[in-house]
């Protein structure tokens, strides 16, 4: 994977695990209801979901490519319909958020079962998966190329997260975050929109 691609991959990743949604408000009511460290580990524990995803999501699309190369793209072009329709809706989203801040009584059980089951309960987040890592999975690339789409999409959502626990332990993010929600979301969007037309466009 050249650095390029691996900077766009990245970049989606960061917009999409930085896009309001129910994985930032769940870590945000297990800080205010547990502090830091519920926080960080119902992070980490999202993160691992995450990166079962994008593992599952890599297997999947290597296999295809090798023996259903025209279903292979079918699956490409629907998943840049699949990142341009995300993209208007982020655009069209405005200042709208979904976060609900209502402090809750946790502990580091709750948080990891929690954090795993936001992420792996989610079915957008598979769709989302191979509409994006269809654009960066090739046919001849090798494990360790697999392993660091994994691992970037996995590091990511957890580096956000655990930075959005330990931030908003002692300071102002999330009236941050609620006023930039619609900077963040036209963000996203205009991303996702030019990922889809560098599919289309080849």
């Amino acid at each position: 994977m050249s650095l390029t691609s691996w900077l766009s991959l990245a970049a989606v990743c960061a917009l999409g695990a930085m896009s309001p949604g129910p994985s930032l408000a769940m870590v945000l009511r297990h800080t205010l209801g547990g502090g830091r460290a519920a926080g960080v580990i119902a992070a980490l524990s999202h993160a691992l979901g995450v990166g079962c995803y994008a593992l599952l999501t890599v297997w999947g699309l290597g296999a295809v490519i090798l023996h259903q190369p025209l279903l292979f793209t079918v699956i490409t072009w629907g998943g840049a319909a699949y990142l341009a329709w995300l993209g208007l809706k982020a655009l069209r989203a405005g200042r709208q958020s979904v976060l609900v801040t209502g402090a809750m009584t946790t502990s580091a059980t709750l948080a990891a079962r929690e954090g795993m089951l936001v992420a792996l309960a989610n079915p957008k987040l598979i769709l989302f998966f191979v509409a994006l890592l269809s654009q960066f999975v090739s046919g001849d690339m090798d494990a360790w190329a697999k392993a660091l789409i994994v691992a970037t999409a996995a590091s990511i959502d957890a580096i956000w997260y655990v930075l959005v626990a330990i931030a908003l332990s002692h300071s102002t993010l999330l009236p941050w975050l609620q006023k930039r929600t619609h900077w963040i979301n036209r963000l996203t969007g205009v991303l996702l929109i030019a990922l889809a037309i560098r599919v289309v466009m080849g």
